[in-house]
């Protein structure tokens, strides 16, 4: 795992950028159909707020379940992107705060709401969905994706993932990351996966073609 005090730091970084790209939208911008299924820009950014709003209020069950997903995009139906905005900067605030309370036992402790993951694995979860999250909006209204923590976290948080599933083993060498070794338990040979980390990303959360990667749709952590 990332240290936590990277993953407290980038979450709020995260959080902050993800407002600014929201506020930014236009109205045409914010209805535009996005590559989730069935979801317009509008809808990407009331899920990833409504997340936060749901972990720092204490609602912590079913989170990313299509009951808990469906909810938060449908609270926040008909709201403007700026509205949108204002309210991830308040619930930003929250988060800060709870961020900040968790000591060192706590994050290595299991995650509340019966999940399989500490709960410092589930806030790199978190972050990697709001980064993802953030890539969708950009891919639906032309705008270049970002690089940085964001993406360096997202990549360790499906490296998780992978272990946890049983994929691998397999290195991930990808350009200007750490390496990062999925062992799946166990220590054979293990293949070298290079190449660009975002493509990886996108691939490993269902949202790009596996195949140039020299991998097949198993590396869908979602799957």
């Amino acid at each position: 795992m990332l240290p936590q005090s990277e993953v407290a730091a980038g979450i709020q970084q995260e959080l902050l950028d993800f407002a600014a790209l929201v506020r930014s939208l236009e109205d045409g911008e914010f209805a535009r159909p996005s590559r989730c299924d069935g979801w317009t820009v509008g809808d990407v950014a009331s899920h990833v707020i409504g997340s936060f709003a749901d972990i720092t209020s204490g609602r912590i069950e079913g989170q990313d379940t299509p009951e808990v997903t469906a909810r938060q995009v449908a609270e926040r139906r008909g709201r403007t992107a700026a509205e949108l905005a204002d309210e991830l900067d308040h619930v930003t605030r929250r988060a800060v705060r709870m961020l900040a309370s968790f000591d060192d036992e706590a994050w290595a402790a299991q995650a509340p709401g019966g999940y399989d993951l500490t709960l410092g694995q589930a806030m790199e979860a978190f972050w990697c969905g709001t980064y993802v999250h953030a890539d969708d909006i950009r891919a639906a209204i032309g705008r270049p994706s970002e690089r940085g923590p964001g993406l360096r976290a997202s990549v360790h948080h499906v490296a998780d993932l992978l272990g946890l599933k049983g994929w691998g083993p397999a290195v991930l060498a990808l350009d200007g990351l750490d390496e990062l070794r999925i062992s799946a338990g166990h220590e054979s040979a293990a293949p070298r996966i290079t190449g660009d980390p975002l493509a990886f990303l996108l691939a490993a959360t269902g949202r790009a073609d596996p195949a140039p990667l020299g991998l097949d749709p198993t590396v869908n952590v979602y799957a």
